[in-house]
């Protein structure tokens, strides 16, 4: 199983993105999906996740600015990010819970992580 998260870059304050993450290889079935960062010299942090019956949750801190969802027939995971601070750089790493195969057990697996970067 393999998560490939794409969509960072440079944008200025205010301004938006949208991050992907795509699950392939063997993938059975895919429970929560979700995404954290990690700031420079700071630990990772929980962003948001999503079930696989769409329910969301998000740090208080992106909250109103933030919007998880998820393509179930593509295993992918989006963030969209508007209202975009310079406190939101970070690495933004997506995660899954996946099942590999039928005689598999449900695993975490964690993307390559994609930089984000908010310029004031």
């Amino acid at each position: 199983v393999q998560l490939q998260a794409s969509g960072g870059g440079l944008v200025q304050a205010g301004g938006s993105l949208r991050l992907s993450c795509t699950a392939s290889g063997s993938v059975f079935d895919i429970r929560d999906m979700g995404w954290y960062r990690q700031a420079p010299g700071k630990q990772r942090d929980p962003v948001a996740s999503i079930t696989s019956d769409f329910a969301t949750s998000y740090a208080d801190s992106v909250k109103g600015r933030f919007t998880i969802s998820r393509d179930n027939a593509k295993n992918t995971v989006y963030l969209q990010m508007n209202s975009l601070k310079p406190e939101d750089t970070a690495i933004y790493y997506c995660d899954a819970r996946v099942r590999p195969s039928p005689v598999d057990d449900y695993d975490f697996y964690w993307g390559q992580g994609t930089l984000v970067t908010v310029s004031s």
